[in-house]
């Protein structure tokens, strides 16, 4: 398994995520964290423990106490990740877009074409080819049937 999925899958949970939110301000004990919740101790004590078990958080003894200390490097993992999955998606709608555009750009050229040649009194230019013949005492090109 790779080092994303335990970490998206912790993050999962919105309880978690506000956990991990709090967090982001300072440490804090499993009671702290607790208290602004309609459940009990020991069911963040769980979801702290799916977050230390992703490498999203750490606790430690402080005398009595033991703070929950927020893993950043870990949410940099889940950064980069992300941050790499934008910048392709960027850069692929660039390059729809880009052509996107040339398909336009072409398209007005060759109605522009049609158009300058619809409205040319000696017809769409020649091609060269069977549909020409040059003369010496011609100053120009007649047009002939290529069939005959």
């Amino acid at each position: 398994m790779d080092d994303l999925t335990p970490v998206l899958a912790a993050l999962a949970d919105p309880t978690r995520r506000d956990i991990v939110t709090r967090l982001a301000a300072g440490d804090a004990t499993a009671g702290e964290l607790a208290a602004p919740y309609a459940i009990t101790p020991q069911a963040v004590s769980k979801h702290l423990k799916v977050l230390e078990d992703a490498g999203l958080v750490s606790r430690r003894r402080e005398a009595q106490r033991r703070p929950v200390h927020l893993e950043v490097d870990r949410l940099d993992l889940m950064t980069m990740w992300i941050e790499r999955q934008r910048r392709t998606a960027l850069l692929r709608a660039a390059e729809q877009a880009a052509a996107e555009q040339a398909a336009a750009d072409e398209a007005a050229a060759e109605e522009e074409a049609e158009e300058s040649a619809a409205h040319d009194p000696a017809g769409p230019p020649l091609r060269g080819g069977a549909d020409r013949v040059f003369q010496p005492w011609d100053l120009g090109a007649r047009r002939v049937d290529p069939t005959q």
